[in-house]
């Protein structure tokens, strides 16, 4: 049973509802030796430390209206980084307009919700193929939360966050609260895809699929760039040193690397 605002009803105690928003973004990148890839590390470390994290999950939490109880980071050897947000109900003075309506959420502005149990988290994944030039940067964030609004709200700061070639997002609320009656609610919002919290303009830069559980409360989708200029993706050099027999087989690497990401699967 879906709320629409003009039919909230009194809830028998605190909502118990929680609502998880797991964002995955991938960076691709070609290296052609050793050293560039190492320099490609050294890059990713420096743009998406754990400090720079910390301060995009700060952000979250203010957008969410989240009070920070508890940080804990972690530069990692040798890459890659973490850090986890124990965040506890906010500062209330009422719920936002629009809490329930689909559309995308605001970048970093004060807002005041209602949230408890709850906890942001980020780690990094930089990794490269073994002998092939390709090098990949995954980033997964999870936002979960209880109480009135849910962790969509922060996706559209986190889609600006990052520089990202490939995006999977899955949303899924899970448990139950009651009114006052006992009724129970599985849901207290209308949802009918992540989509609907992204904006026109990133909407238009992507290709994107649906796979929705809606007797769940289950949702997934999944946005692959749609212009590709390979001079984005060599790191260290240009296509201008490059033959175009060296132009065509990076770009087929690349383009086999994405869609792999994409559909989940190994391509053979």
């Amino acid at each position: 049973m879906a709320l629409t605002p003009e039919q909230r009803v009194e809830l028998h105690g605190f909502n118990n509802l929680t609502k998880t928003l797991s964002f995955n973004m991938y960076d691709i990148c070609y290296t052609k030796t050793r050293s560039e890839r190492e320099a490609y590390f050294q890059y990713i470390d420096e743009q998406y430390n754990a400090d720079r994290l910390t301060h995009i999950l700060n952000n979250v939490a203010d957008i969410i209206g989240a009070h920070v109880l508890n940080i804990a980071k972690q530069n990692y050897v040798p890459q890659g980084a973490s850090v986890t947000f124990l965040v506890s109900e906010g500062p209330v003075v009422e719920v936002p307009k629009g809490t329930f309506a689909e559309s995308p959420g605001p970048l970093p502005e004060a807002v005041t919700i209602s949230l408890d149990k709850s906890h942001i988290t980020v780690h990094t994944y930089p990794e490269a193929h073994p002998d092939d030039g390709i090098t990949t940067f995954r980033a997964d964030i999870d936002v979960s939360t209880c109480g009135e609004i849910s962790p969509l709200k922060a996706l559209n700061y986190l889609i600006h966050s990052f520089d990202t070639d490939i995006m999977t997002m899955d949303y899924r609320v899970r448990g139950f609260t009651r009114d006052v009656s006992g009724y129970k609610l599985f849901i207290d919002h209308d949802i009918s895809s992540i989509q609907n919290y992204i904006p026109q303009e990133i909407k238009d830069l992507y290709h994107m699929i649906d796979v929705n559980v809606y007797q769940e409360n289950i949702f997934h989708t999944k946005c692959k760039l749609r212009k590709f200029d390979l001079n984005n993706y060599l790191f260290g050099f240009t296509t201008e040193s490059l033959s175009p027999e060296e132009i065509s087989e990076i770009t087929e690497k690349l383009h086999w690397e994405m869609d792999e990401i994409f559909y989940g699967k190994n391509i053979l």
